[in-house]
């Protein structure tokens, strides 16, 4: 049997404690809002990810307070990017050449920086509430006013909010309540995996890419001598081996030369996850009044740029900024949305379609073979590729 309580207010309820929604929290919580996050899993809990946090993810770590807890964490330093194509030749990217300069990238897994993450939300003054569901949202005349949760005793609550956020990752689960349920969906072309080896034989200090046809994965290692592979692979070749990813691993990755020599002997040592890959790039920033997205559920860049987890704490900080300055205003959601679009598009927009070129070459071998080979002769083009994957001259965040 349930129960629900009386309605809370916070001026912003946040659904998904993943880098984005809890550094976005922290940001708020900072400026003086009162502040809900929501999280639907317990903490520490596994999330598909490349584990790659490229070196500008440190500063952001710096103005969140959490740098000292990261390094603390035990992950491992990353000092370049190599990227394999079929035949082994392969070009590097050092990893300060994405822009802050001096500072390496790091391996740690996602277990250990969203639990840091959100242990630091709960410390700046953050309601926090995890293992807790959101089963629906409040609406009246067409506007999100908050949301109606269920937590893990099955206590179910409703709560008010000036301003709700969908931090919730490429599952976007509050837009999804939004979408017409009678729309034919299409099916997703490609599958991402994810597990942690022991033994992998990866160079030190490197996170290595591999391309193959339909895909392309990465491994690096990250703290406890583990060693992060994610890898994404078409839903036909998913499907013709059985969904098994070990076997998708063997038969599919492993045609990369690469990759078959530094996991061939590997042993894995936690549980595979998988999720279907619906689309790349920009979503829908505001959908409807009173809700915004951040994150991935704003936009998914490509993995293979190792800037998944930056575009995560920048949406972070530009929606803070913009949630901010418009409640200092006396808050207008018209005002908000706006203000959000414009400092998005000009911090996103650019490197994102940066991205979709790179992609097409990512996911053919023969033109990621010309692509690596190019690269190589040329240091300054590398930094150059490096760098659109990465900032917009125009932004202002």
């Amino acid at each position: 049997m349930t129960m629900e309580t009386p309605s809370k207010s916070y001026d912003v309820a946040i659904a998904g404690a993943g880098p984005a929604g809890s550094s976005l929290a922290i940001r708020l919580a900072n400026a003086g809002l009162s502040v809900l996050l929501v999280e639907q899993k317990a903490f520490p809990r596994e999330k598909l990810c490349g584990e790659f946090i490229s070196p500008e993810c440190l500063s952001h770590f710096e103005e969140l307070g959490v740098m000292d807890d990261m390094i603390a964490a035990g992950g491992t330093k990353l000092n370049e990017t190599i990227f394999f194509a079929r035949n082994g030749k392969s070009v590097s990217v050092n990893s300060e050449w994405f822009g802050d300069f001096g500072r390496s990238a790091l391996g740690l897994s996602r277990a250990k920086m969203d639990t840091k993450l959100f242990e630091r939300a709960k410390y700046s003054g953050v309601t926090v509430l995890d293992e807790t569901s959101v089963t629906g949202l409040i609406l009246e005349s067409q506007c999100v006013v908050g949301l109606k949760l269920k937590e893990k005793n099955q206590t179910e609550q409703t709560i008010l909010s000036k301003l709700c956020v969908d931090a919730t990752g490429r599952t976007r689960s509050l837009v999804r309540r939004l979408e017409n349920k009678d729309a034919a969906k299409r099916p997703a072309e490609l599958i991402a995996f994810k597990t942690h080896l022991r033994g992998a034989k990866v160079s030190p200090g490197a996170c290595e890419i591999y391309v193959y046809q339909g895909g392309y994965g990465g491994c690096n290692r990250v703290e406890d001598d583990l060693y992060n592979l994610c890898f994404i692979a078409s839903a036909d070749d998913t499907k013709r081996l059985s969904s098994d990813p070990e076997t998708i691993m063997r038969e599919v990755v492993f045609t990369n030369q690469r990759a078959k020599y530094s996991m061939r002997d590997a042993t894995v040592a936690k549980p595979w996850l998988a999720v279907p890959i619906e689309r790349f790039g920009r979503g829908q920033l505001v959908s409807i009044e009173g809700l915004i997205t951040v994150g991935d559920a704003a936009a998914f860049i490509d993995p293979f740029t190792g800037s998944g987890m930056l575009l995560a704490l920048e949406s972070g900080k530009i929606a803070a900024c913009s949630i901010s300055k418009t409640f200092s205003n006396g808050f207008n959601f018209a005002d908000l949305a706006t203000e959000y679009k414009r400092r998005y598009s000009a911090a996103f927009d650019r490197r994102l379609r940066a991205c979709s070129i790179l992609r097409y070459a990512a996911f053919s071998p023969i033109l990621s073979e010309t692509t690596i080979a190019i690269l190589k002769l040329n240091e300054n083009i590398r930094r150059r590729v490096a760098r659109s994957t990465r900032f917009n001259a125009q932004s202002d965040v």
